[in-house]
Formats: C-alpha cells, sequence, structure tokens
C-alpha cells in the first residue's frame, strides 16, 4: 500500500488487543506510529515487535480518561510532526454490566475513555488535518452501538452508542475539509477486554470470535483507499453466532470488583 507510506499515525490502547494488530499493520505498510496507553510493559513490546520487522514506532504513556494527560500526548504527538491517521481504540468496560446496579463511579469511567477520550484527542490534533485538507479519524466502537445489550453492559452500551453519534457529528462538519472519518464496529473480539466480563469467556467460547488482526485489516483497507473514496461506518459480525445465554445470567446479577 505506497499510498500509506511515510505518513504518520497515532494509535490509542495500542499495547494490546486491536490498537497492537492495527499498530503493527499499518508500521508493515511504512507508516511512522505512535502508540499510547496506560502502562509502559505493553507498549514497549508491540514497539519491539514493529521495530523487529524493520517498522518506525514509538510509545507514550497516556490515559484517556484524564483531559490533562490527553492534552500532554496531544503535545508529544504534535512536537514529532502533524498525525495523517489517528485511530482511536483505547476502550474500557465495567464488570458491572446490570443497569440496575452499576454505580456512578464505574458509569463515569466506561464513559470518559470511550466518550470524553476520543473526542478531546481528536479536537487536538484537527487542526493540523483542517490545514492540509486531508488526514483520516478512525474510531473502534462496537456493535454494542448497534445493538445494545446486557451481556455488552449498560454503561459501555450507553457510551459506543455515544462515541457513534460523536462520530457521526464530526464527520459532518471536517469532511469538506477532505478529512474522513470511519466507525467500526465489531462484535466479541477476542482481546483482554473480555477478562472484565462477569463472566471471562472460556477457550471454547472464543474459537468463533472476532480476532484482531481481522478489525485491523478493515482499518487499513479504509485508509488505504483513494483520498476520494470515504468509508464512514463497518459493523463486522461473527459468521458463527455462540449462545451467550450463560454470558448474559452472569451480566444480570450483582457484580464487583472485590466479588
Amino acid at each position: 500500500m505506497p499510498q500509506l507510506n511515510e505518513k504518520k499515525a497515532l494509535v490509542t490502547g495500542g499495547g494490546t488487543g486491536i490498537g497492537q494488530a492495527i499498530a503493527i499493520d499499518l508500521a508493515k505498510e511504512g507508516v511512522d506510529v505512535t502508540i499510547c496507553g496506560r502502562r509502559a510493559a505493553p507498549l514497549e513490546d508491540t514497539v519491539k515487535q514493529i521495530e523487529a520487522e524493520g517498522g518506525q514506532a514509538r510509545f507514550v504513556v497516556s490515559d484517556m480518561a484524564d483531559p490533562n494527560s490527553i492534552e500532554a500526548l496531544a503535545k508529544d504527538v504534535q512536537a514529532q510532526g502533524s498525525i495523517d491517521i489517528l485511530v482511536n481504540n483505547a476502550g474500557f468496560s465495567s464488570q458491572v454490566r446490570s443497569a440496575r446496579y452499576i454505580g456512578a463511579e464505574e458509569w463515569r469511567a466506561v464513559m470518559d475513555v470511550n466518550t470524553m477520550g476520543p473526542a478531546m484527542l481528536t479536537r487536538l490534533l484537527l487542526g493540523p488535518m483542517i490545514e492540509k485538507e486531508q488526514g483520516d479519524v478512525v474510531l473502534i466502537c462496537s456493535m454494542a452501538a448497534i445493538t445494545p445489550s446486557p451481556v455488552a453492559g449498560a454503561a459501555y452500551s450507553a457510551a459506543k452508542t455515544a462515541a457513534k453519534a460523536y462520530m457521526n457529528v464530526l464527520q459532518q462538519e471536517v469532511k469538506p475539509y477532505g478529512i474522513r472519518c470511519m466507525t467500526v464496529c465489531p462484535a466479541e473480539v477476542d482481546t483482554p477486554i473480555l477478562d472484565n466480563r462477569p463472566r471471562v469467556p472460556n477457550e471454547k467460547d472464543r474459537e468463533t470470535m472476532i480476532q484482531p488482526e481481522d478489525v485491523s485489516a478493515a482499518v487499513l483497507m479504509a485508509v488505504s483507499l483513494p483520498q476520494r473514496t470515504t468509508v464512514s461506518e463497518i459493523a463486522i459480525a461473527t459468521t458463527i453466532k455462540r449462545d451467550t445465554s450463560a454470558d448474559l445470567a452472569a451480566a444480570l446479577t450483582k457484580q464487583s470488583s472485590d466479588g
């Protein structure tokens, strides 16, 4: 994909799962990648994987729930040159899924990471894209934004629905400047976020789930298209639907991080 060569990208939540897969795949296409996340160790591991294959990458420790941390990240990234591709991937889900039991602290944490974080980071990085009249803003959303459910959780479903609406508004504002906005809504993806569920999926459950590289393939397809073409939304479903009755039963009970 020569059209991606020498571009610059920022991928949030790039230490594991979907973010890691996207960062690695972008780097393989010649993109200079910056990744961020809350923990240095997994970020460093992703950078090492990219560099081992001859790619360029760096990492910045940042918290998408903290506006000050987001502002510091934006300044750090802009000091390296303007971003061509922004992938808002970092996500968080509460352990309590039930609308009857989730508390304010967990609700706020889920909304901050999934909605406030992407919106504030995008706002800070849009200026140079508008000046160049070119850029890609990608949000890794969720099928929960299309079909909310107790399994996904009340807060997570609400947050992803809000994030999807935000991207729709953003696209209307910045499309005239040549900026493309894409929302990716995958169903269950086999990533570490599943470990926070009331019932953690087992190995058999994960066999038919979407894999991080599947989502990455969709993102690369969209950002590598000619500038005249925009893929505004992609919904990615599993081919074989698994039985989630046990997950639903667990989601409807009162759960907490301390048991």
